[in-house]
This record gives C-alpha cells, sequence and structure tokens, in this order.
C-alpha cells in the first residue's frame, strides 16, 4: 500500500486551494496518508526560501493575482488579505497533531483550519476558534489542550524531517516508497498518475 507524507503549513493560501482532492486522490488508490504541520516560515529559512514579507513586490504582486485566478478555477471562495494572516501556526499544529493521534477525519480537520483563515476570516492562533473547530469537525475540543508536549516535539520533527527529506515549500507530498515528491496542489495530478503507477 503506498503511503504518502504530506508537509503543510496551516496558513498556506496553497495548501488551503488542495481542498480534498489528496484525500480523494489516496481513497481511489487505497494509499494512506500522514499529515506533518511545521513552521512553514522556519522551513523557508531553512531551504533558501523568502517569507512572504520579504518577498521582492513584483513576486507578491504576482500572488495577488494568482491566488484568486486558481480559487476562481477551483471554485472556492478565496479572502485574498484574510483578517488574521500571517499568525501563529503551532496552536492549529498542536490540534492536528492530537487528532492524528487520536483518529479520526484528520484531512477534513486540515481542510477545515484553513478555510478558516482563507475563506471564514477566524483566528486559528486563537484558543477558542480551535476549540470550535476541532468540534465542528467532530473531535473532541479537550485536544486544543492535551498533549501539548507532544505536539511541540512532533512539531519540530517535523520541521526536521520535512528539511531531510527535500520538502521546501507547502504543500509537499511525498510517496514513501518511491521518494517521489511533489510540490504544490497544482502538481497533484502528478502525484494521482505515480499513485497510479505505483
Amino acid at each position: 500500500m503506498a503511503h504518502i507524507d504530506y508537509y503543510l503549513g496551516t496558513i498556506s493560501p496553497w495548501c488551503y486551494l488542495a481542498g480534498d482532492r489528496l484525500e480523494r486522490i489516496a481513497a481511489r488508490h487505497g494509499a494512506t496518508i500522514t499529515y506533518k504541520p511545521l513552521d512553514l516560515l522556519q522551513l523557508f529559512d531553512r531551504t533558501g526560501g523568502v517569507r512572504p514579507a520579504d518577498r521582492h513586490e513584483s513576486r507578491m504582486a504576482y500572488r495577488a493575482q494568482e491566488l484568486p485566478r486558481w480559487a476562481d478555477h477551483l471554485g472556492m471562495p478565496l479572502t485574498l488579505r484574510p483578517a488574521h494572516w500571517p499568525v501563529n501556526m503551532a496552536p492549529s499544529s498542536y490540534a492536528i497533531i492530537a487528532a492524528q493521534a487520536r483518529g479520526g477525519d484528520v484531512g477534513g480537520l486540515v481542510q477545515a483550519f484553513l478555510r478558516a483563515v482563507w475563506a471564514e476570516e477566524r483566528d486559528i492562533s486563537d484558543d477558542a476558534t480551535i476549540r470550535a473547530i476541532l468540534t465542528e469537525q467532530g473531535f473532541d475540543a479537550g485536544l486544543a489542550d492535551s498533549g501539548l508536549f507532544i505536539g511541540a516535539e512532533t512539531y519540530g520533527r517535523n520541521l526536521e524531517e520535512a528539511v531531510a527529506a527535500g520538502a521546501f515549500g507547502a504543500p509537499f507530498y511525498i510517496m514513501r516508497e518511491t521518494d517521489q515528491r511533489f510540490w504544490g496542489q497544482d502538481r497533484l495530478d502528478f502525484l494521482d498518475r505515480a499513485l497510479a503507477a505505483a
């Protein structure tokens, strides 16, 4: 059975625009997914990327055109300048890590956090918001409080694993068995093909 490591940032617009396509692709091929939320800004720092705040104005101007284009293409609502962005990714990431250890629809939870930023203008660094999203997605709101030490440890380890595995942005998908790497929601079709061929 194929397995996909999915490196993500809970404030990434490109992770948001991936929607549930990864989950649908994995289900079609009987593949499993491990969600690996990490500090995306530190990943940029560690792998030669540039944080959005430090990018050249021409890159940011292009981003301002490209994000709405993709949102329109995918039929997804998008607020280009969310009220709560950027925010600390750690609390929402810890909740995802705790939920994954507990079991359930982790993909749906990941998408709910991303949708909260880019379509609903909610602050995913706020404890009350995190607890509400957990509840809305069928998880125990107490996961926001439990396992904080393990969450912090796993969150840091995910960054180290991403760097070692060759990830440098998000969304980043790696087929564990073949080390095939796919960067960006616009590469999901290639991941689909690779899984079909595996």
